[in-house]
């Protein structure tokens, strides 16, 4: 994505090879500042404090974390408690988890004095990975935006949650890449995005995208889709994933089940786009099996925004001696998704069409 004329990834290495950079996502979209990350503990705060988020974003950044722990002390005990350090940081997310471990093996069958070098190598490796990879589910997903106009003959009108664009990958993103390829290559078409309470990812992060790229869109509450829907203001609905069952299973932020449900009910297409990364083929049942992260409830109580000075303001929304629960994620059974877009192909949402696509993965 450009800013300002200029090309940006959402993390890369300095020139030198001492610092990673990070575009501040919890500065968005007020103002676009980069954060420098020197020591695996900065990359853990980066992580848990959300200044990066989304899962693939998530992993690149473990194993970038990961690097800079071998670069201060390669050995093998240093090494594994950063893994579990970096771990510990986001639980849902099955990213971070699939990068740290590629990382590590990687390492550890390496001369420690090779270590840090290979560490960064490879984190650069899984970068340049993502990034192709969501291209690829971008020009995939494009085609079901470009049969829904076909058919439509007018105007196609998507419904997206939170934010799974550039800003939650290395670049492109997965659900929003689809609407990059489309805009590009000219389909006419409009994003409804929701909010995406209680961080607004939605209304911060994924406008801010399309407005970058001069896509049409509307900022909605959370509770407006299912009305769309039932007015025939949604053609279809994509989202991404944070983590995915081998049976097709989705877990995305919180609020994605009750979409996918009033898709359901009123016939709209309902669509995941996701890397091979995000599956967890270990797991089955995602309702019962899937980790799902509880944030703190100030995350509910608070809310960020800009005053009328041009100040970036923090402000209590509930009352002082009212609790707030506040679950991250929520979990999508597979038959309430029409298909899977991922960087091989579309498949069902079933353990037979994610094998058709993946079947060394499956096999492991």
């Amino acid at each position: 994505m450009e800013i300002e004329g200029r090309h940006y990834r959402t993390i890369w290495l300095d020139e030198d090879g001492a610092t990673v950079h990070v575009i501040d996502q919890t500065k968005l979209p007020f103002r676009f500042e980069t954060r420098g990350l020197a020591s695996v503990e900065a990359a853990a705060r980066a992580i848990s404090d959300m200044v990066v988020r989304g899962a693939p974003l998530i992993g690149v950044t473990g194993a970038y974390g990961l690097a800079l722990a071998a670069r201060q002390d390669a050995s093998e005990a240093a090494l594994r408690s950063a893994h579990a350090a970096l771990l510990a940081t986001r639980p849902t997310a099955i990213n971070l988890k699939w990068a740290l471990d590629r990382v590590l093996a990687k390492l550890l069958s390496a001369p420690i004095g090779e270590r840090a070098a290979e560490a960064f190598a490879e984190a650069g490796r899984l970068a340049d990975e993502d990034a192709a990879c969501c291209e690829a589910i971008g020009e995939n997903g494009f085609k079901l935006i470009e049969e829904a106009a076909r058919r439509k003959g007018g105007r196609v009108n998507i419904l997206t949650h939170c934010n799974a664009g550039w800003l939650a990958t290395v670049d492109w993103g997965t659900a929003i890449a689809p609407i990059y390829k489309a805009a590009r290559a000219g389909i006419d078409l409009h994003v409804w995005v929701d909010e995406t309470r209680p961080r607004n990812q939605g209304a911060s992060l994924t406008a801010f995208e399309l407005g970058a790229e001069r896509i049409a869109h509307t900022v909605i509450v959370d509770n407006a889709g299912g009305h769309l829907m039932q007015h025939g203001e949604v053609d279809l609905c994509i989202v991404g994933s944070d983590r995915t069952t081998r049976q097709g299973d989705v877990c995305n932020k919180i609020g994605t089940y009750l979409k996918a449900l009033a898709a359901h009910a009123n016939d709209v297409p309902f669509y995941v786009a996701l890397p091979g990364s995000t599956l967890d083929w270990r797991l089955s049942d995602g309702v019962a099996e899937i980790p799902i992260e509880e944030r703190s409830g100030d995350e509910v109580s608070f809310m960020q925004g800009l005053t009328d000075a041009g100040e970036v303001a923090r402000v209590r929304v509930t009352p002082q001696s009212s609790p707030a629960k506040n679950f991250g994620f929520d979990v999508t059974p597979a038959r309430y998704v029409t298909a899977l877009v991922t960087e091989r192909g579309v498949c069902a949402a079933s353990e037979k069409g994610l094998r058709e696509l993946f079947p060394h993965e499956a096999s492991l």
